[in-house]
């Protein structure tokens, strides 16, 4: 499928895990290899049934998700709801609220406003 159009499509798009793992691992690692962000080998491989990849170096946190190292570690919000609410911030000519977030993809509207301030704290940092 093609990048959505509409926030209906972005929805149904990022509403399968394995479609927002695959987003955020081509994003992410855009020539293909997926390197360890402990160690920096690309020695992993991917854990299918979790949904992780696991280094094969003996080291603390070996498994990692491709939230690791992102505005999206440590937070229990699914990759559906962040993907598409990155997809309404880069969208929506005259920004958002984190009450339109909270409608549109049904979180509160708490955890709308700390997704909104983690995205605009990645975009400013950004080189």
């Amino acid at each position: 499928m093609t990048e959505p159009k509409t926030l209906q499509e972005a929805i149904q798009h990022f509403s399968d895990q394995d479609t927002c793992i695959h987003h955020m691992a081509v994003k992410r690692w855009p020539d293909g290899i997926v390197l360890c962000p402990t160690c920096g080998s690309a020695d992993v491989r991917f854990m299918a049934g979790r949904h992780i990849w696991e280094c094969k170096a003996k080291h603390s946190k070996r498994q990692f998700s491709v939230k690791v190292g992102t505005v999206m570690e440590d937070s229990p919000i699914g990759l559906d709801k962040w993907m598409c609410a990155f997809w309404m911030l880069a969208n929506c000519k005259n920004g958002v609220s984190s009450y339109e977030i909270h409608r549109a993809i049904g979180v509160t509207q708490k955890s709308a406003w700390f997704m909104l301030h983690r995205i605009r704290l990645a975009m400013k940092t950004a080189p």
